[in-house]
């Protein structure tokens, strides 16, 4: 499949004219007092979520150019490559099918091939709920502690976290990640071995941080008087034979075609249905499809994923806004930015196009923040006055799933009001109460935190960061960069006990004789 990289484009060129000739002081303030309609020409419904563009600065004009160049760069093309199962990970010669992990059993398919995997997705999907199940049932089992790191930890653990209201009463949810042993020893520290189950969580039970943490898990079962490993100890991977070798008969494995920051639609995601259970999971995994629908079906004009990653390369490449801000309000959300962080910069925050040829241009913008209305307090200061200009996605939730009053209106009014006033700013001569305002947000609201909401809501974010990385012409499915400090770690490791400094530079070398003096 060939694409054309944005910047070869002509669209690319008559958008650098137009942000020159308009886009650079456009200001929202006064697009509202020209269209009456602007509210309801740039926000639309979208599975489980509204999505509020009102208040970017972005006009008609602006997004015809954009979605120009979406045709030109081939996003609807390269959209269905990967529904299709293409390789479009071509540095490693995979398949990227996350979708295929939340599509029906009876869903038609489009070949024979893809109907097999299917048909692999859900005979697993069955096997796994039906231990959930298990799990859930067992009164004996009060502790669950998930072992993994990245994708194996980031996305299962803020899911659990987000469906909280959802969860088995009698199960606490555990999540280890660090190669700190201060985390597993606080963890286990809580724990009794007769009531726990751990989930070693690695696609190729070899990862160095899951596998130093599993063997400590295991040391302290065995030492605090645990008995029967197999019956708490389960392994979320594709290396059967050395979960065996470790004692585990559980297993439940994945596919190459399933990127990490994109897995816990897989077995990686069975902390989250012991959390809410098979029926749960299962809506999960609709709203994501229906999200999927959506995406893969809407036209670009009138396709949120599309028109929010269109958005996102408006401000990285042309107005160089060089990062963006996460604020959901709803604390059970309070681990999505983290989450964002993973999914957006492993995925795009590359220098070189899918070719390997040097970009020109910026890629991934930088997703940071914390659940409101702590940031408020926090780092909102610098949105609203700073020297740089940060665009802010809100996440809101209409329904609260608790019944202290006054809580919840306050919550929205706060969401509200944060928005209106980073776009409608305050006048001040004396300077220090000026705020400038102009400065764009989006709004992203859900009727109510469900398992479905919350799986559209990733599903959203997932297909938007694939539209920006199709238009920059990079492979958004590697993660090379993950690799380099890995390798050198394995080389440092036993120079700490050796002493051995030769071929390291001076300040390594320097830091090394401090840690061992």
């Amino acid at each position: 499949m060939t694409r054309t990289r944005c910047d070869r484009t002509p669209a690319w060129a008559l958008l650098q004219a137009h942000y020159a000739a308009r886009g650079k002081d456009f200001d929202t303030r006064q697009a509202f007092a020209e269209d009456a309609q602007r509210f309801a020409r740039f926000s639309q419904h979208a599975p489980h979520v509204f999505v509020d563009l009102s208040k970017n600065r972005i006009d008609a004009e602006t997004e015809s150019m954009l979605l120009a160049l979406a045709e030109q760069c081939g996003l609807g093309a390269h959209r269905e490559a990967m529904f299709a199962g293409d390789k479009i990970n071509a540095t490693e010669g995979r398949e990227v099918w996350h979708v295929l992990l939340r599509t029906p059993a009876d869903a038609a398919t489009g070949s024979a091939h893809e109907a097999a995997e299917l048909a692999k997705v859900h005979e697993t999907l069955d096997a796994m709920l039906a231990f959930a199940e298990k799990v859930r049932a067992d009164d004996a089992i009060t502790d669950v502690v998930n072992i993994g790191i990245g994708g194996s930890d980031l996305g299962p653990q803020m899911a659990v976290l987000s469906l909280h209201a959802f969860a088995h009463p009698g199960k606490r949810m555990h999540f280890v990640s660090n190669v700190d042993g201060h985390e597993l020893a606080a963890t286990l520290a809580r724990l009794k071995p007769e009531n726990t189950l751990f989930l070693i969580a690695s696609k190729t039970f070899t990862t160095i941080e899951t596998m130093t943490n599993a063997a400590s898990a295991k040391r302290w079962f065995d030492a605090s008087g645990g008995k029967n490993i197999a019956r708490h100890f389960a392994a979320l991977t594709t290396n059967v034979a050395a979960a065996k070798d470790f004692g585990i008969d559980t297993t439940f494995g994945f596919w190459d075609w399933v990127g990490g920051r994109y897995s816990l639609w897989s077995a990686i995601g069975l902390p989250i249905a012991i959390a809410v259970g098979a029926a749960g999971f299962r809506e999960f995994l609709a709203g994501a499809h229906a999200m999927d629908q959506h995406f893969g079906t809407a036209p670009l004009a009138a396709n949120a994923p599309v028109r929010m990653g269109l958005l996102d390369v408006w401000y990285r490449n042309f107005h160089g806004f060089s990062s963006r801000s996460v604020a959901p309000y709803h604390s059970a959300l309070r681990r999505l930015p983290a989450y964002l962080q993973q999914l957006e910069m492993e995925s795009n925050g590359k220098r070189v196009d899918a070719s390997g040829e040097a970009l020109p241009f910026g890629t991934s913008p930088i997703p940071w923040g914390e659940s409101g209305t702590n940031g408020q307090h926090a780092y909102f200061q610098m949105l609203h006055q700073g020297t740089d200009v940060v665009p802010v996605e809100f996440v809101a939730v209409k329904k609260a799933r608790h019944t202290l009053e006054g809580h919840h209106d306050l919550l929205l009014a706060n969401v509200l009001a944060q928005a209106q006033a980073l776009m409608q700013g305050k006048s001040d001569t004396g300077g220090h109460k000026h705020f400038p305002g102009n400065r764009p947000s989006t709004v992203l609201l859900l009727d109510d935190l469900t398992p479905a909401s919350l799986g559209a809501l990733i599903a959203l974010q997932e297909h938007r960061v694939f539209v920006s990385g199709a238009l920059w012409g990079i492979n958004s499915f590697d993660q090379w960069g993950v690799e380099l400090g890995k390798v050198l770690a394995k080389d440092i490791a036993p120079r700490l006990h050796n002493g051995d400094a030769s071929g390291l530079d001076g300040s390594t070398a320097g830091l090394l004789a401090m840690l061992r003096s």
